[in-house]
């Protein structure tokens, strides 16, 4: 062979082998996909701490069912919400065994689930239980696509080979980089008021009695970045801002203003004993207290059928209780749905409050709570969890609460106690409005609302000032620090990147996630490889 021949052929040679080793490099860790996440909440409760204590991963994916002996304390099980036995986390979390990391994956659509109530009766436990334990490893949600079942088909197949997945077998890695979550220093809760003041004649001296309607509107849940809440309490809200909308047209006309007063607010800090609506109370003038015939909680009203509840902390036989009760009554017999009538003690000396109008009860300020449910949620419970969605939310629950309030509100207002009038009557001027109703659903569906990551001048606060400030006036927001035992973490939500660990000499196949074989870094290569070739055959 001539020198240049031997020259050509020693250059090939080498270009072949760093053609080769580049395609390794792809081979021995191909970036597959970025994919979204949603981290478990990490939280302090009077000191204890509480839901994931991790953020950072960096293993190899495993999936249900586990091999005999099976060890997963350097591995990230990918499960399918209702493929995960809760008994296995358990285990886990009782007998505190190791394990890498945990992704759950979330039907994007409840109505692509088979049997609804299995689904929301499985969410909910999953979250009781994450909620209040001490979770060593990261905990991550991602929303359940074709890209993710491809994910699981190809780690099932690689299980079915007999070997774990290993940095020598191959296999999946997820990795998610991040920093250290960090607590939230001094989280804030803001409330949210407007009036509709009252008619007053030229000779009135006295103060007119107000009534009060009112919503908390922020949730709680085990992942912040997906607890929306649609029914608890966005449904409460959305019912609030229909009869907002109602009476500012009645109260725009001079001849239609009731002696009333209305006072609506949207208040903050609800999961947490309602601490947004006890600084609420403790920010007005005691005449505004004074002044406050009763006041009206909404919570979670976006899902009864025929049943509505009212709560109170006085006696049902209270002369007082009973006319309000009475009116109520009226009105939802001539609806055709019933409202019946629930009494819980307060004990002030105990700082949980199960129900809004608790808070008011202990200002000594007559109110009642009306409520789907019909016995008090446990603590953090019912507060806007994974399964509290719009898909499980019926805007036509909300049209009948709206209008069995406003009906009942008018028929006291404007004295029509005892007479079939309806003031909000269908296909009239006055009529509930469902698109207004349903839109607003809609907006809160998609608005996670934990009061630790809400910041004061967040847009959706904005938007709830906004709107009040289109039916009422003197609209006002008061912001102040989140009193109590929590303490809360960033890292809410995280960035997944998924990588498919292949080897030299070992067959690998093309997912939709990835390819091992990153073919731009090849074509570069082979380019190269050309122009030189041709380079050095020139010359020689």
């Amino acid at each position: 062979m001539s020198p240049s021949g031997e020259l050509l052929a020693s250059i090939s040679s080498v270009f072949t082998v760093a053609f080769v080793l580049l395609a390794c490099v792809e081979l021995g860790d191909a970036a597959a996909a970025a994919v979204g996440v949603y981290r478990l909440i990490q939280y302090d409760l009077a000191g204890a701490p509480l839901g994931s204590r991790a953020a950072v991963l960096n293993h190899h994916a495993a999936a249900l069912p586990l091999p005999a002996g099976a060890d997963l304390s350097r591995s990230a099980l990918v499960a399918p919400l209702l493929d995960l036995p809760l008994s296995f986390l358990r285990e886990y979390l009782v007998e505190k065994k190791h394990l890498g990391g945990l992704l759950i994956l979330l039907p994007t659509n409840n109505d692509s689930v088979d049997d609804k109530g299995q689904f929301k009766g499985v969410l909910t436990e999953l979250e009781k239980l994450l909620l209040h334990e001490q979770v060593p490893y990261p905990v991550y949600f991602a929303l359940h696509d074709d890209n993710l079942d491809n994910l699981l088909a190809d780690i099932h197949r690689i299980a079915s080979t007999g070997q774990p997945a290993s940095a020598t077998t191959g296999g999946y890695k997820l990795v998610v980089s991040s920093a250290e979550p960090r607590k939230v220093s001094s989280p804030t809760i803001s409330n949210i008021q407007g009036w509709l003041p009252g008619f007053k004649g030229e000779g009135d001296s006295e103060q007119l009695p107000t009534i009060a309607i009112v919503a908390n509107y922020d949730t709680f849940g085990a992942v912040p970045a997906l607890s929306v809440g649609s029914d608890s309490n966005g449904s409460g809200v959305v019912a609030l801002l229909e009869i907002a909308r109602l009476f500012s047209r009645l109260y725009s006309n001079p001849k239609t203003r009731g002696k009333y007063n209305i006072l609506f607010g949207l208040t903050s800090g609800g999961p947490y004993n309602y601490n947004g609506t006890s600084k609420w109370l403790r920010s007005f003038d005691q005449r505004v207290r004074e002044s406050i015939d009763y006041a009206i909680c909404l919570n979670n009203v976006g899902s009864w059928g025929n049943d509505l509840w009212m709560h109170v902390s006085k006696p049902p036989e209270n002369p007082y209780i009973k006319q309000i009760f009475k009116e109520f009554s009226d009105v939802s017999k001539e609806m055709g749905v019933s409202v019946g009538i629930k009494h819980k003690k307060i004990n002030v000396s105990n700082p949980r409050v199960a129900w809004e109008h608790e808070q008011f009860s202990r200002f000594r300020v007559t109110a009642l709570t009306l409520s789907e449910m019909s016995t008090p949620p446990d603590f953090l419970e019912s507060t806007g969890g994974l399964h509290d969605t719009r898909e499980s939310t019926d805007a036509e629950s909300v049209i009948r609460a709206a209008r069995l309030v406003s009906e009942s509100l008018a028929r006291r207002i404007y004295g029509l106690k005892g007479r079939n009038i309806d003031v909000f009557a269908e296909n009239s001027s006055l009529a509930i409005n469902p698109h207004y109703i349903r839109s607003w659903l809609d907006l809160l569906s998609r608005t996670p609302r934990v009061a630790p990551f809400l910041q004061k001048n967040d847009p959706f606060i904005a938007a709830l000032e906004k709107e009040l400030s289109a039916h009422t006036t003197d609209v006002r927001v008061q912001s102040d620090a989140l009193d109590g035992m929590f303490t809360f973490y960033d890292a809410t939500k995280a960035t997944l990147n998924v990588y498919q660990v292949c080897l030299s000499g070992h067959k690998t196949s093309l997912c939709a996630f990835c390819s091992c074989f990153d073919f731009r870094i090849a074509w570069s290569v082979m380019l190269l490889y050309t122009v030189l070739i041709n380079y050095l055959a020139n010359e020689y």
